[in-house]
């Protein structure tokens, strides 16, 4: 365990206390609802990935935070720890989150020279990321026109937003992160391969969270966009 690892863990536990405390404290302050403050430790939660990536020199020390997170969001959600994250009506997806992010760096993220997924796995997580969370968001606020899956109802305006977050970000991830610094050992993608992954990435991601019951697109969504990313990237 290098010097790096061992801070990259005491800043990662750093910040996932610190994001839960600042978000609880302001919620509580502001008054938000529980859907704001969730989504907002949800979308903090996930972009510490690159925090991962940035801060370890051993992946099997980077997976750490979010494996154990698993165990301690349990703890959370059944104790109803954080009003940021969890109610008595909440599913636990928070835990289905860190499972996912955990699965998917575990299986394709590789430092020490090997041939790195990182980015597959990144572009997945900022899908959930960013995608879940706005798709919450504007369908909770602005939705208005409404469809049934599976007895799940989702708003079109909310899916809209999934569709276009999921592609910028995707879009960004697999365009700029292989081949960097936070990567050096992934393969670069050219732009049309970038454009091609990001529409996979896009109707994966949104599908997924269409037919999802509540909660479990924290973890449909994540491994079937990285699926979909690895079987096109990776296996064609």
């Amino acid at each position: 365990m290098t010097t790096n690892d061992i801070l990259g863990l005491i800043f990662s536990y750093v910040y996932a206390f610190g994001l839960l405390f600042i978000v609880e404290a302001i919620g509580k302050k502001l008054g938000w609802p529980l859907s704001i403050t969730r989504k907002i430790t949800h979308i903090g939660a996930g972009m510490w990935v690159w925090g991962i990536l940035a801060l370890f020199d051993h992946w099997y020390f980077g997976i750490i935070p979010f494996a154990t997170f698993i165990l301690l969001n349990y703890i959370f959600y059944r104790q109803q720890s954080f009003e940021a994250m969890d109610s008595e009506e909440s599913s636990p997806g928070t835990i289905y989150f860190a499972v996912s992010i955990t699965i998917l760096m575990v299986l394709l993220w590789r430092t020490g020279g090997a041939l790195d997924r990182a980015p597959v796995a990144v572009a997945a997580i900022m899908a959930m990321t960013w995608g879940d969370a706005l798709a919450s968001l504007v369908g909770e606020t602005w939705g208005k026109r409404t469809y049934t899956v599976f007895g799940h109802t989702r708003t079109l305006e909310g899916s809209a937003a999934m569709a276009l977050s999921t592609f910028i970000v995707a879009l960004l991830v697999l365009l700029f992160l292989p081949g960097s610094q936070l990567s050096p050992h992934s393969i670069p993608l050219t732009m049309p391969a970038a454009l091609l992954a990001a529409l996979v990435a896009t109707f994966t991601a949104t599908g997924a969270e269409a037919i999802s019951p509540a909660g479990s697109d924290n973890l449909s969504v994540p491994l079937l966009t990285g699926a979909a990313l690895y079987l096109l990237i990776v296996v064609t």
